[in-house]
């Protein structure tokens, strides 16, 4: 067929409509926002062409991946399998980012494992395998006369007794071993207990570097490695040891390190990990900008923002250290903190270590003085959350922690070794790190060996391809490396998008969600380039959107309408841009045409007089910038996408104002300081989260309005009569709900190897 067929569709508000929709075109669907453009796209088109493809599975696949409804229609012809890519926001797993989820670091991992040059974690010396000529002119360039050892380390750290290889080394004739450091004669080993871990190295030789030694130290190395699984230690006699690998080891350092595989490269397994952070690349850490939010207060009016040293009241535990500390450090406990000597600040957050205070008490019962050291706000909290077993007591304290960088890996997530592999100059993290149009113009440079051009040609075409669908979506700011929970619902749809050419599927239904929403204008072309090359691959694209460039350049419109909610559900208008624009009835083609637009006001508001003034802004990329925003105003913040726009509203003056005026414990980005808070009495945030976590909300439950709906009910004379309280009217606690389903107004019916059947409550109809 060369078109979907739909006959009375009745999902949601839809009022019993046809509908011939082209295939293998780009088609959107636009219209006023509740109008029931994303009921016929999402709940009505990709409902049913998920529906039947899953039904077309075997009774024992439909267990595992579920079954969506039947949405509410006559008949849909001509579907094909559907993919939506809508705006959810993508994983808010910690370890999930941008190159894991485009798969680009699966391609890093194997282009590193391959083509990696290997270095020294210590010294930065280059490793390569060691061939057994290199080892003997190594230890032949010791000074003549010296004595050593050869020694084959047959068991490194492993726990055993180990019998059955000491028992074989004798049988071959070794004389000596040596166990965890000390050589024993192998008639006299003693047992090793199985409990712990051991060492076990046969000593194959002993002599002397001279002249002509070379045959001898030859065969016993080549012994040495074949027993030590291409290991082998030299041993100077009362001095240093050698550690030699045929596999990677620094010859200076003596660092060994294992054949380079793809599971290395990886921070999500232990192999690459780093062992200090298991591959997060951050830690929480309290954070003195949370135990003292507020710089400006003085120790005796509460600076130290933590339960029990808040208080500087005389005759209090916190007063008495804190007097002890002004003493030492000549200052007044009413001295603004930020003003306090740093010595004063650190000692009061970190403790005064072994240095004792003369503190002075004074109770009902007396005073007194002691000598005591003193541990810190901060030790004392975190050796707190170590020691409790109170989950209530964790949660207290995690408020005043935030991610701080690993000190280990210093927030790039991987082993250290790992970290010492390159790919011209660059390691995993780095390569990571840098911009998307950046690591493509890096690899697409990219020098390598003619055999190490062979093995990654084609893992750097299937780079090269993705990043470049990256660049096609607007994306070419972002980086590999950045967390996926951090992403807008537009980027993150966007990436799902890119993933999808990626793919290269043919024949495929694609239903999109404003995938132009928070881009710029300018990067507009380049994404619908992209929707025009997934619908020359043949498939069919059906876009909900309300952006003109978009409508302009589809093959197909869809007008929705004509009002919202009750009001809409027709469809008012459709064909080419064109004729949509030609159409009398259709609000959208009205605009299109010129005949409505929205006017550009004549005058503006004035605003109130008052103004935020933010001085330095440095968070992420911005530049020390200052920036005034009126107030009293409505004020709009544009730009590019990935130029700073958020980093400056949310990150920067979002969380400064949430932290000084709503007192939240957040740690905004870094500036010199905000003037003209004080104009303001409350910051409210209204973000691109969902709302209605749980399939109870609804927009009466969410808005609050419920609350008064069951004041009103619960103040009537029968439930007065009756002794009803608000709670009567509530269909989430037992007295006001159906007991029969609970409150949920359906009835889960299990059918196990066909699809759950949920049927309308037969209690309540469905009333809940």
């Amino acid at each position: 067929m060369k078109d979907i067929v739909i006959k009375g569709a009745r999902e949601h508000n839809l009022k019993n409509i046809d509908l011939v929709v082209p295939r293998d075109k780009l088609v959107v669907f636009t219209g006023l926002s509740g109008s029931g453009k994303s009921s016929l796209a999402f709940d009505t088109i990709y409902a049913e062409g998920q529906r039947r493809y899953v039904e077309s599975l075997s009774s024992y696949a439909r267990m595992f991946l579920g079954q969506m409804e039947k949405p509410d229609l006559d008949s849909i012809d001509g579907l094909s399998p559907a993919i939506s890519i809508d705006q959810k926001s993508t994983s808010h797993n910690p370890r999930s980012t941008v190159g894991t989820v485009t798969e680009i670091h699966d391609y890093l991992r194997l282009l590193y494992a391959r083509c990696g040059t290997p270095h020294c974690p210590k010294c930065g010396r280059e490793i390569a395998r060691q061939t057994i000529d290199q080892v003997v002119d190594r230890v032949r360039a010791l000074p003549e006369g010296t004595r050593v050892q050869i020694i084959a380390p047959c068991v490194r750290g492993r726990k055993g007794e180990h019998q059955k290889l000491l028992d074989e080394l004798r049988r071959e004739g070794y004389a000596r071993v040596r166990i965890d450091g000390t050589v024993y004669d192998l008639s006299e080993a003693p047992a090793l207990d199985k409990k712990y871990k051991h060492t076990v190295e046969a000593v194959i030789d002993r002599l002397v570097i001279k002249p002509g030694v070379e045959g001898r130290l030859t065969d016993s190395l080549e012994t040495a490695f074949r027993l030590g699984r291409n290991l082998a230690v030299v041993q100077v006699v009362d001095g240093e040891e050698l550690l030699f690998s045929q596999n990677y080891a620094c010859p200076e350092c003596g660092v060994s390190v294992e054949e380079l595989t793809p599971r290395m490269f990886s921070f999500n397994a232990p192999y690459g990990a780093c062992p200090t952070c298991s591959g997060l690349g951050t830690l929480l850490k309290i954070d003195p900008a949370l135990v003292v939010p507020d710089g400006k207060l003085s120790l005796s009016q509460g600076a130290i923002n933590v339960m029990g040293w808040n208080s500087g009241s005389r005759g209090t535990i916190a007063s008495m250290y804190f007097t002890a500390l002004c003493a030492r450090y000549g200052a007044s406990m009413d001295t603004p903190f930020a003003q306090l000597p740093k010595a004063l600040q650190h000692a009061a957050l970190y403790g005064t270590g072994e240095e004792k205070l003369h503190i002075e008490y004074q109770k009902e019962f007396g005073s007194g003085h002691f000598d005591a050291a003193f541990e810190g706000i901060i030790p004392n909290m975190e050796r707190r959350y170590r020691e409790t077993q109170s989950d209530y007591s964790k949660q207290e304290l995690e408020a005043y922690m935030s991610e701080t960088p690993c000190p280990a890996c210093h927030g790039k997530r991987f082993k250290k070794e790992v970290l010492a592999v390159t790919v011209g100059g660059l390691n995993i993290a780095q390569l990571s790190d840098l911009p998307v149009r950046d690591a493509r113009a890096f690899l697409q440079g990219l020098e390598l060996s003619p055999t190490h051009r062979m093995i990654a040609g084609q893992i750097l075409k299937e780079i090269d391809a993705r990043l470049g669908f990256l660049v096609n979506v607007g994306l070419d700011y972002l980086t590999l490396s950045r967390a996926a929970s951090t992403l807008s619902g537009g980027e993150a749809q966007r990436i799902r998008l890119a993933t999808q050419i990626g793919s290269g599927l043919m024949g495929v239904l694609y239903i999109l969600d404003e995938p132009s929403i928070g881009l710029h204008q300018r990067d507009n072309a380049r994404l619908l380039g992209t929707l025009k090359q997934m619908r020359d691959l043949g498939n069919t694209l059906i876009v909900v959107e309300h952006d003109e460039e978009t409508i302009r350049e589809a093959d197909y419109v869809v007008d929705i309408g004509p009002g919202a909610g009750a009001h809409g559900g027709y469809v008012v208008a459709e064909g080419t841009p064109e004729q949509i624009a030609a159409a009398p009835d259709s609000i959208t083609g009205q605009y299109l045409s010129g005949r409505r637009r929205i006017d550009v006001p004549a005058a503006r508001r004035p605003g109130n007089g008052s103004a935020l003034v933010v001085r330095g802004a440095r968070a992420n990329n911005l530049k020390n910038i200052d920036v005034t925003i009126p107030l009293g105003m409505f004020v709009c913040v544009t730009g590019v996408s990935g130029s700073g726009k958020s980093s400056l509203v949310n990150e920067l003056v979002k969380k400064t104002l949430l932290r000084d005026l709503n007192r939240a414990r957040t740690r905004p980005g870094e500036c010199d300081g905000i003037e003209g808070a004080a104009a303001l009495d409350k910051i409210i945030d209204i973000d691109q989260s969902p709302i209605g976590r749980t399939p109870r909300s609804n927009p009466a439950t969410y808005t609050g309005l419920f609350d008064l709906i069951r004041e009103v009910f619960a103040a009537t004379p029968d439930a007065k009569m009756r002794g009803y309280t608000n709670g009567r009217f509530s269909f989430n606690v037992k007295g006001g709900r159906c007991e029969a389903c609970r409150g949920d107004g359906i009835l889960k019916i299990e059918m196990h190897f066909l699809p759950d059947i949920y049927v309308p409550c037969e209690v309540c109809g469905g009333k809940r």
